[in-house]
């Protein structure tokens, strides 16, 4: 068993939880769609009763406990566009700040909502360097799904003309081998995905498919919804437990209604605190000098793949620029 194995066997047994089965349709079972393509009722929010409660929390350490909450994209770099042509952004900063609210709410008072502006790059070079210098605990961030532009089509929305795909719909969560922390990452990431499916969210599983090409990635956990994702630059860079969260596809025009509602929010909102809470009394029992020196002397699971890439990266200067620029992913 690999360290991921090994990894994923503990967070299952932190967090272990019923099994709930997940779905998802594949490209080939979607239908065409009409000549005249019109908007969908929006499907029904689980709603379970404690959903509605207001979040609470009981790690004892939970007032000096800093949460970093990425928003994910900036203004100027808007991520993707939705079903209705809102940009990403807008939906990252709305749930950002809802999550916010209720992570202080619950007496995590050194949470920060981070807001970064500018354009890709060089924005996310300006977030990292930020989010490591706060001495943070636990960074989470937040993003909603689209899909790869080939599994796009076109409808008219309000008059205008728009891209849709219904095919897929749910969560996922993200971690990266190249983190400073991948224990501790897949740990909170796997609570988080318990808690989402223990209010009646899905993740989507369509990410392990051959179809997804590039966009294909590993399940470390099958019962929470957790993929590896190496590059990504928020999770490559961080020097802290992390994870990203794409909380739903705002491609699929059913979910971004579904997004946009108060209940939905909450559901995902409570998930959240549930989670940062459980993973916070998790780490009372650890040594703030054992974090440190994970910080500072990252444990690397050394693959085949990696070895390549190292490779790559001495064969000169300039080579070793561009490569560590197309291996990175701007979330």
């Amino acid at each position: 068993m690999g360290e991921f194995g090994r990894t994923a066997a503990i967070a299952a047994v932190v967090v272990a939880l019923p099994v709930c089965a997940a779905s998802a349709q594949t490209p080939d079972a979607a239908a065409a769609p009409p000549a005249a393509v019109t908007a969908p009722a929006p499907a029904a929010t689980p709603a379970p009763a404690a959903a509605s409660a207001p979040a609470s929390a009981t790690c004892a350490g939970r007032a000096d406990f800093r949460v970093v909450l990425d928003v994910g994209h900036t203004p100027e770099s808007p991520g993707a566009r939705s079903a209705r042509g809102i940009d990403e952004f807008v939906f990252n900063l709305r749930l950002g700040k809802l999550i916010d609210q209720a992570l202080l709410d619950a007496g995590f008072a050194k949470t920060v909502l981070m807001v970064t502006d500018g354009p890709g790059v060089r924005s996310m070079y300006v977030r990292m360097a930020r989010a490591n210098s706060l001495d943070a605990n636990l960074l989470l961030s937040i993003h909603h799904d689209s899909v790869p532009e080939s599994f796009l089509e076109k409808w008219e929305y309000q008059g205008k003309h728009e891209t849709f795909s219904d095919r897929f719909k749910g969560h996922s969560l993200y971690v990266s081998d190249d983190t400073a922390d991948l224990k501790d990452s897949l740990m909170f990431a796997s609570m988080l995905g318990q808690q989402l499916k223990s209010r009646g969210l899905q993740y989507t599983p369509h990410y392990t498919e051959k179809f997804m090409g590039h966009n294909r990635h590993e399940l470390l956990d099958a019962d929470a919804g957790v993929y590896r994702y190496d590059t990504l630059f928020v999770l490559k860079k961080a020097r802290m437990p992390a994870a990203l969260l794409e909380a739903g596809s705002i491609a699929n025009r059913d979910e971004e209604l579904q997004m946009e509602t108060p209940e939905r929010q909450k559901l995902i909102s409570a998930s959240v605190v549930a989670a940062i809470d459980g993973f916070c009394t998790a780490m009372q029992g650890k040594k703030p000098e054992t974090r440190i020196a994970q910080h500072s002397h990252p444990k690397r699971v050394v693959t085949a793949r990696l070895h390549r890439r190292a490779r790559e990266r001495t064969v000169s200067t300039a080579s070793a620029t561009a490569v560590v620029q197309s291996s990175l992913d701007t979330h």
